[in-house]
């Protein structure tokens, strides 16, 4: 069974949208575990502090490392994956969410304030993970993208194994347009080659629309594509 386990300040986030749908069905089923850490629980004073002031000057505090260490610890084996959601940790994407997936436990490591103290990312191996160039106020909004990803590549959550086959990314282009009922909308016509029977053109066209689509909004994958 994969489990995820969710450091972070604020528990009563989780399970959040995941007690939903497929992947709340799977929770329940047992396909997948996700246990929550509350990293206040460490912390030693009466206020529950987790956090102070940057050596070196600098507005904003930054996450504790004793208290991040000891919540590490006191959860966590050795053998197990730790990622910090970082804005300067490597790009996210769907290989490394196949990955993941393949980890028995992963552990999502949710900052907040300025960060958290340098020493403890190294001391622990902990690996930075960004899911885009911007900043968000906590850990968590990244979380739930990350662990979306990786839960769809775990057998048993999807209802069709075949559904991740075709996404966008898997074979190094955007997905191709989808269409359904009506097969006529607001003067709008479903294409023809979509209502042929032939598998085979409608296999062409779908790649030709990838590769279009690819081409125009994403020539860095196009140019990845190209060249494999």
């Amino acid at each position: 069974m994969f489990k995820a386990r969710i450091f972070t300040l604020y528990p009563e986030l989780f399970p959040g949208p995941f007690n939903e749908g497929l992947f709340g069905k799977a929770l329940k089923e047992k396909i997948w575990e996700l246990e929550k850490v509350n990293i206040r629980d460490y912390a030693t004073d009466k206020h529950k502090t987790v956090d102070d002031t940057p050596y070196g000057g600098g507005s904003g505090m930054l996450m504790r490392p004793d208290i991040i260490s000891r919540a590490i610890e006191d959860n966590i084996k050795k053998s197990e994956k730790i990622i910090y959601l970082s804005p300067r940790g490597k790009l996210f994407n769907h290989e490394i969410a196949k990955d993941l997936s393949n980890q028995k436990v992963i552990n999502l490591l949710c900052g907040h304030f300025e960060g958290i103290d340098e020493r403890v990312l190294i001391k622990k191996n902990i690996q930075e993970i960004s899911i885009g160039d911007f900043v968000l106020s906590g850990g968590e909004t990244a979380a739930y993208a990350i662990l979306d990803a990786i839960l769809r590549y775990i057998p048993g959550i999807l209802g069709n194994k075949n559904s991740t086959e075709d996404e966008s990314f898997e074979n190094g282009l955007l997905e191709y347009p989808q269409f359904t009922k009506p097969q006529i909308w607001e003067e709008m016509t479903v294409p023809e080659v979509l209502l042929s029977g032939d598998h085979a053109k409608i296999k062409d066209w779908r790649l030709s629309q990838s590769e279009a689509i690819t081409r125009d909004r994403r020539p860095d994958l196009w140019q990845k594509y190209k060249k494999n």
